[in-house]
Protein backbone atom coordinates (compact mmCIF):
# COMPACT_ATOMS: atom_id res chain seq x y z
CA UNK A 1 0.00 0.00 0.00
CA UNK A 2 1.54 3.16 -0.67
CA UNK A 3 0.67 5.22 2.26
CA UNK A 4 0.99 9.30 0.82
CA UNK A 5 -0.56 12.04 3.41
CA UNK A 6 0.01 15.80 3.57
CA UNK A 7 0.28 18.15 6.40
CA UNK A 8 -3.13 19.61 7.72
CA UNK A 9 -4.20 22.31 9.62
CA UNK A 10 -6.25 21.41 13.35
CA UNK A 11 -9.14 23.78 12.14
CA UNK A 12 -11.99 22.17 12.26
CA UNK A 13 -10.79 19.30 15.07
CA UNK A 14 -9.44 15.60 14.45
CA UNK A 15 -12.14 14.01 12.41
CA UNK A 16 -12.45 16.71 10.53
CA UNK A 17 -8.40 15.97 9.61
CA UNK A 18 -9.26 12.75 8.67
CA UNK A 19 -12.17 13.71 7.07
CA UNK A 20 -10.39 15.71 4.56
CA UNK A 21 -7.09 13.53 3.89
CA UNK A 22 -9.75 10.99 3.09
CA UNK A 23 -11.33 13.75 0.42
CA UNK A 24 -7.66 14.11 -1.33
CA UNK A 25 -7.06 10.19 -1.33
CA UNK A 26 -4.53 10.28 1.34
CA UNK A 27 -4.03 7.35 3.70
CA UNK A 28 -2.43 9.41 6.50
CA UNK A 29 -1.58 12.80 7.86
CA UNK A 30 0.57 15.40 9.65
CA UNK A 31 -0.42 17.76 11.90
CA UNK A 32 0.99 20.68 14.46
CA UNK A 33 0.48 19.76 17.99
CA UNK A 34 0.04 23.26 18.91
CA UNK A 35 0.74 26.96 16.91
CA UNK A 36 4.32 26.51 14.79
CA UNK A 37 5.45 29.42 15.26
CA UNK A 38 4.11 30.49 19.21
CA UNK A 39 1.46 32.80 20.17
CA UNK A 40 -2.10 31.36 20.91
CA UNK A 41 -1.90 28.17 22.40
CA UNK A 42 -4.29 25.29 21.25
CA UNK A 43 -7.23 24.58 23.32
CA UNK A 44 -7.69 21.31 24.35
CA UNK A 45 -8.73 18.63 22.42
CA UNK A 46 -12.10 17.04 22.66
CA UNK A 47 -11.85 13.52 23.71
CA UNK A 48 -15.12 12.61 21.91
CA UNK A 49 -13.71 14.00 18.63
CA UNK A 50 -10.49 12.61 19.09
CA UNK A 51 -12.46 9.11 19.53
CA UNK A 52 -13.92 10.28 16.41
CA UNK A 53 -11.01 10.42 14.47
CA UNK A 54 -9.73 7.07 16.05
CA UNK A 55 -13.08 5.39 14.97
CA UNK A 56 -12.47 7.36 11.08
CA UNK A 57 -9.37 5.61 10.86
CA UNK A 58 -10.30 2.40 12.37
CA UNK A 59 -12.74 2.37 9.38
CA UNK A 60 -11.24 3.33 6.48
CA UNK A 61 -7.71 1.23 7.40
CA UNK A 62 -5.53 4.76 7.46
CA UNK A 63 -1.83 4.45 8.73
CA UNK A 64 -2.04 6.70 12.80
CA UNK A 65 -1.45 10.66 11.64
CA UNK A 66 1.90 11.91 12.98
CA UNK A 67 2.11 14.94 15.29
CA UNK A 68 4.80 17.93 14.68
CA UNK A 69 5.90 19.74 17.24
CA UNK A 70 6.34 23.57 16.23
CA UNK A 71 9.09 25.15 15.79
CA UNK A 72 9.37 27.14 18.74
CA UNK A 73 10.40 24.40 20.88
CA UNK A 74 14.48 24.02 21.23
CA UNK A 75 15.60 20.99 23.23
CA UNK A 76 19.19 22.31 22.82
CA UNK A 77 18.84 26.48 23.43
CA UNK A 78 20.89 28.25 25.33
CA UNK A 79 18.20 29.20 27.78
CA UNK A 80 17.24 27.21 30.40
CA UNK A 81 14.09 28.29 30.56
CA UNK A 82 13.22 27.56 26.74
CA UNK A 83 14.64 23.41 27.44
CA UNK A 84 12.07 23.00 30.13
CA UNK A 85 9.38 24.31 28.23
CA UNK A 86 10.26 22.06 25.18
CA UNK A 87 10.65 19.04 27.59
CA UNK A 88 7.13 19.63 29.62
CA UNK A 89 5.26 20.42 26.33
CA UNK A 90 6.33 17.46 24.28
CA UNK A 91 5.89 15.15 27.66
CA UNK A 92 2.56 16.53 27.72
CA UNK A 93 2.00 16.50 24.67
CA UNK A 94 3.65 12.63 24.16
CA UNK A 95 0.97 11.50 27.28
CA UNK A 96 -1.64 12.99 25.27
CA UNK A 97 -0.59 10.85 21.97
CA UNK A 98 -2.09 7.59 24.01
CA UNK A 99 -5.06 8.32 23.05
CA UNK A 100 -4.04 7.65 19.44
CA UNK A 101 -1.94 4.62 20.09
CA UNK A 102 0.63 4.04 17.13
CA UNK A 103 1.34 7.93 16.57
CA UNK A 104 4.59 9.18 15.20
CA UNK A 105 5.68 12.35 17.27
CA UNK A 106 8.21 14.40 14.62
CA UNK A 107 10.66 17.31 15.64
CA UNK A 108 13.32 19.12 15.00
CA UNK A 109 16.40 18.89 17.08
CA UNK A 110 17.44 22.55 17.38
CA UNK A 111 19.61 24.93 17.33
CA UNK A 112 22.96 25.02 20.04
CA UNK A 113 23.27 28.78 19.47
CA UNK A 114 26.85 28.87 19.59
CA UNK A 115 27.36 26.26 22.39
CA UNK A 116 28.80 23.80 20.00
CA UNK A 117 27.10 20.46 18.32
CA UNK A 118 28.44 18.20 21.05
CA UNK A 119 26.86 20.61 23.90
CA UNK A 120 23.59 20.67 21.89
CA UNK A 121 23.94 16.32 21.61
CA UNK A 122 23.96 16.22 24.96
CA UNK A 123 20.99 18.44 25.90
CA UNK A 124 19.22 16.59 23.20
CA UNK A 125 19.81 13.16 24.87
CA UNK A 126 19.08 14.63 28.22
CA UNK A 127 15.67 15.84 27.26
CA UNK A 128 14.49 12.43 25.56
CA UNK A 129 15.52 10.66 28.43
CA UNK A 130 12.98 12.54 30.69
CA UNK A 131 9.75 12.71 28.05
CA UNK A 132 10.39 9.13 26.74
CA UNK A 133 8.87 6.21 28.95
CA UNK A 134 8.42 2.58 29.13
CA UNK A 135 5.69 0.95 27.26
CA UNK A 136 4.68 4.25 25.66
CA UNK A 137 2.91 4.14 22.67
CA UNK A 138 3.95 6.42 20.39
CA UNK A 139 7.80 6.61 18.34
CA UNK A 140 9.60 9.51 18.67
CA UNK A 141 11.26 10.97 15.49
CA UNK A 142 14.17 13.21 14.53
CA UNK A 143 14.32 14.78 11.56
CA UNK A 144 17.22 14.95 9.31
CA UNK A 145 17.71 19.20 9.03
CA UNK A 146 19.00 21.45 6.26
CA UNK A 147 21.93 22.84 8.42
CA UNK A 148 20.71 26.46 8.83
CA UNK A 149 22.97 28.11 10.69
CA UNK A 150 23.62 26.19 14.34
CA UNK A 151 21.02 23.01 13.75
CA UNK A 152 21.83 19.86 14.81
CA UNK A 153 20.58 17.47 13.05
CA UNK A 154 22.76 18.14 9.86
CA UNK A 155 24.44 14.88 9.42
CA UNK A 156 23.28 11.50 10.06
CA UNK A 157 26.30 10.91 12.30
CA UNK A 158 24.94 13.91 14.84
CA UNK A 159 21.09 12.26 14.78
CA UNK A 160 23.60 8.86 15.83
CA UNK A 161 24.88 10.39 18.27
CA UNK A 162 21.61 11.86 20.19
CA UNK A 163 20.29 8.10 19.87
CA UNK A 164 23.54 6.75 21.32
CA UNK A 165 22.98 9.07 24.31
CA UNK A 166 20.09 8.57 25.09
CA UNK A 167 19.19 5.60 27.83
CA UNK A 168 19.34 2.44 26.08
CA UNK A 169 15.90 0.75 27.56
CA UNK A 170 14.54 3.86 26.10
CA UNK A 171 16.08 3.92 22.33
CA UNK A 172 13.26 1.76 21.36
CA UNK A 173 10.58 4.36 20.87
CA UNK A 174 13.17 7.02 19.06
CA UNK A 175 13.26 7.27 15.22
CA UNK A 176 14.05 9.31 12.30
CA UNK A 177 11.63 11.20 9.82
CA UNK A 178 13.95 12.12 6.40
CA UNK A 179 12.95 15.24 4.84
CA UNK A 180 13.83 14.85 1.11
CA UNK A 181 14.02 18.65 1.03
CA UNK A 182 16.50 18.81 4.07
CA UNK A 183 18.74 16.16 3.41
CA UNK A 184 19.35 17.39 -0.78
CA UNK A 185 20.26 21.16 0.69
CA UNK A 186 22.63 19.13 3.69
CA UNK A 187 24.75 17.92 0.83
CA UNK A 188 23.42 14.46 0.50
CA UNK A 189 23.21 13.30 -3.25
CA UNK A 190 19.31 11.93 -2.70
CA UNK A 191 18.93 13.33 -6.09
CA UNK A 192 21.92 11.25 -8.11
CA UNK A 193 22.79 8.46 -5.42
CA UNK A 194 19.56 7.71 -3.89
CA UNK A 195 21.13 4.36 -2.69
CA UNK A 196 24.23 5.56 -1.53
CA UNK A 197 22.54 7.49 1.00
CA UNK A 198 20.23 5.13 2.50
CA UNK A 199 23.26 2.77 2.52
CA UNK A 200 24.97 5.90 4.86
CA UNK A 201 21.53 6.08 7.08
CA UNK A 202 22.09 2.51 7.40
CA UNK A 203 26.05 2.62 8.52
CA UNK A 204 25.27 5.42 10.43
CA UNK A 205 21.78 4.86 12.41
CA UNK A 206 20.26 1.78 10.91
CA UNK A 207 18.02 1.79 8.44
CA UNK A 208 14.87 -0.05 10.82
CA UNK A 209 15.14 3.49 12.65
CA UNK A 210 13.98 5.62 9.42
CA UNK A 211 10.59 5.56 10.21
CA UNK A 212 8.82 8.28 8.01
CA UNK A 213 9.34 10.67 4.93
CA UNK A 214 8.71 14.42 4.28
CA UNK A 215 8.47 14.14 1.12
CA UNK A 216 8.98 17.85 -0.41
CA UNK A 217 11.08 19.02 -3.46
CA UNK A 218 13.59 22.09 -2.73
CA UNK A 219 13.62 25.89 -4.22
CA UNK A 220 17.34 25.59 -3.20
CA UNK A 221 20.54 23.72 -5.03
CA UNK A 222 21.54 20.93 -3.52
CA UNK A 223 24.15 21.75 -0.08
CA UNK A 224 22.85 25.22 0.31
CA UNK A 225 21.83 24.63 3.54
CA UNK A 226 18.64 26.79 3.39
CA UNK A 227 15.38 25.39 3.64
CA UNK A 228 12.88 26.35 1.79
CA UNK A 229 10.85 23.69 0.16
CA UNK A 230 8.79 23.94 -3.08
CA UNK A 231 6.16 21.74 -4.92
CA UNK A 232 6.60 18.50 -6.08
CA UNK A 233 8.64 18.26 -9.68
CA UNK A 234 8.98 21.90 -9.42
CA UNK A 235 11.91 22.38 -7.52
CA UNK A 236 16.09 21.73 -7.79
CA UNK A 237 15.21 17.81 -6.75
CA UNK A 238 12.91 17.29 -9.63
CA UNK A 239 10.44 14.29 -10.46
CA UNK A 240 12.37 12.05 -11.80
CA UNK A 241 14.44 11.74 -8.68
CA UNK A 242 10.92 12.17 -6.67
CA UNK A 243 9.54 8.92 -8.67
CA UNK A 244 12.49 6.87 -7.71
CA UNK A 245 12.25 8.59 -3.67
CA UNK A 246 8.20 6.79 -3.74
CA UNK A 247 9.78 3.25 -5.34
CA UNK A 248 12.98 2.75 -3.41
CA UNK A 249 12.65 -0.52 -1.80
CA UNK A 250 13.75 0.81 1.31
CA UNK A 251 11.67 3.42 1.52
CA UNK A 252 8.15 2.47 0.43
CA UNK A 253 6.72 0.65 2.52
CA UNK A 254 6.81 3.71 4.88
CA UNK A 255 4.49 6.94 5.18
CA UNK A 256 5.20 9.62 3.29
CA UNK A 257 3.86 13.11 4.09
CA UNK A 258 3.76 16.28 1.74
CA UNK A 259 5.04 19.57 2.89
CA UNK A 260 4.63 21.77 -0.34
CA UNK A 261 3.38 24.88 -0.70
CA UNK A 262 0.10 24.07 -0.97
CA UNK A 263 -3.76 24.32 0.20
CA UNK A 264 -5.88 21.26 0.31
CA UNK A 265 -7.08 21.15 -3.41
CA UNK A 266 -2.89 21.40 -4.30
CA UNK A 267 -2.57 18.68 -2.41
CA UNK A 268 -4.70 16.62 -3.33
CA UNK A 269 -3.09 17.18 -7.16
CA UNK A 270 0.31 16.06 -5.66
CA UNK A 271 -1.19 13.02 -4.75
CA UNK A 272 -3.34 11.79 -7.61
CA UNK A 273 0.07 12.61 -9.53
CA UNK A 274 2.41 10.22 -6.73
CA UNK A 275 -0.08 7.98 -7.17
CA UNK A 276 0.20 7.40 -10.90
CA UNK A 277 3.93 7.08 -10.41
CA UNK A 278 3.96 4.60 -7.63
CA UNK A 279 5.03 1.35 -9.15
Amino acid sequence: MFIIGCHLSTEGGYRSMGERILSVGGRSFQYFTKNPKGGKQNKPADPEDVAALLALIQENGLTMPLAHAPYTYNPCSKDEGVRQYSCDSMHGELEFLENLPGSLYNFHPGCHVGQGVEAGIDFIASMLDKVLWKGMQTTVLLETMAGKGTEIGRSFEELAAVMERVDPGLREYLGVCLDTCHVSDAGYDIIGDPDGVLREFDRCIGIDRLRAVHLNDSANPPGSHKDRHAKIGEGSIGLEAITRIINHPMLKHLPFYLETPNDLAGYGEEIALLKTLRE
